[in-house]
C-alpha cells in the first residue's frame, strides 16, 4: 500500500494535465481542418471524402500517428489528407482552391469560437463555479485557439502540399498548373528542409502575429 501511495504521489499530475490539453487541442484542430476540406469538396460535387467516411470530426478518421507525434513534440505535424477528385468540379482549379482554403478558414473560425468559450469559463471561475474545472477549460480553449490560428497560418504558406499552394496555383495557366501538381509530392521534402533550417520562421511569425492582432482587436484577451 505504501509503495502504491508513493507511486501515486510521484505522478506529475500537472504535466499529465497539460499533455492532455495539448493532445485534445491538436486532435480537435486537425479534425476540423480535414473535415472542412471534405465538406467543401462535397459541396462542390465531389463525393469521394463522404464515401471514405472522412466527413467526420472523429479524429481516428483523420489522424496520421507520426504526424500527431510530430505536432505534439515539435509543433509541426500533419493529418491524413482528405481525398479530393477534382474531376467532379465544374471548374477544377477553382474547386481545388476552395477546398484547400476551407481548411485554414475553418481553423480561424474554430479559434473565433473558442474565444467566447474561454471568456465563459473564466467568468464562471471568477464567480466561484467549479473553479478548478473552469480554469482548466479556460486554458484548454486558449491553447486550442492559439494552436488553431497557428495551423491555419502555416497552411496558407504557398508551398506544396500546403493549402496555400493550391490557392496560388489556381491563378496559373493550365499547362503550368498541371506541371506543378505533378511535382507536388516533392514539396514535402522541400518543406521539411525549410523548416529544419528555420527559413520559414520569419514569414510564419509575421503572419501569425498579424492574425493574433486581429483576434486581439476583436476579443481583447491577448
Amino acid at each position: 500500500m505504501e509503495n502504491f501511495q508513493d507511486l501515486w504521489n510521484s505522478i506529475q499530475w500537472d504535466l499529465l494535465s497539460d499533455l492532455l490539453k495539448r493532445l485534445l487541442a491538436v486532435l480537435l484542430c486537425l479534425s476540423v481542418h480535414e473535415t472542412c476540406h471534405g465538406l467543401a469538396a462535397y459541396a462542390l460535387g465531389d463525393p469521394t471524402a463522404k464515401r471514405m467516411h472522412r466527413l467526420s470530426l472523429n479524429p481516428l478518421q483523420h489522424i496520421d500517428w507520426f504526424g500527431l507525434a510530430a505536432m505534439l513534440i515539435a509543433g509541426f505535424g500533419w493529418a491524413k489528407p482528405v481525398p479530393v477528385d477534382m474531376r467532379y468540379f465544374k471548374n477544377p482549379k477553382r474547386g481545388m482552391a476552395l477546398c484547400a482554403l476551407a481548411g485554414p478558414v475553418s481553423n480561424f473560425l474554430l479559434a473565433a469560437l473558442c474565444m467566447p468559450l474561454a471568456y465563459g469559463a473564466l467568468y464562471a471561475a471568477l464567480s466561484g463555479t467549479a473553479v478548478g474545472v473552469m480554469i482548466w477549460l479556460f486554458d484548454f480553449f486558449i491553447q486550442t485557439a492559439l494552436l488553431s490560428i497557428g495551423l491555419g497560418v502555416f497552411n496558407l504558406i504557398p508551398i506544396p502540399p500546403l493549402d496555400g499552394s493550391k490557392v496560388l496555383f489556381a491563378f496559373l495557366p493550365d499547362r503550368m498548373y498541371g506541371r506543378l501538381m505533378q511535382y507536388e509530392r516533392y514539396g514535402m521534402l522541400l518543406l521539411f528542409v525549410l523548416i529544419a533550417v528555420g527559413a520559414l520562421n520569419g514569414v510564419v511569425n509575421t503572419m501569425y502575429n498579424a492574425v493574433l492582432q486581429v483576434f486581439g482587436a476583436i476579443f481583447g484577451l491577448w
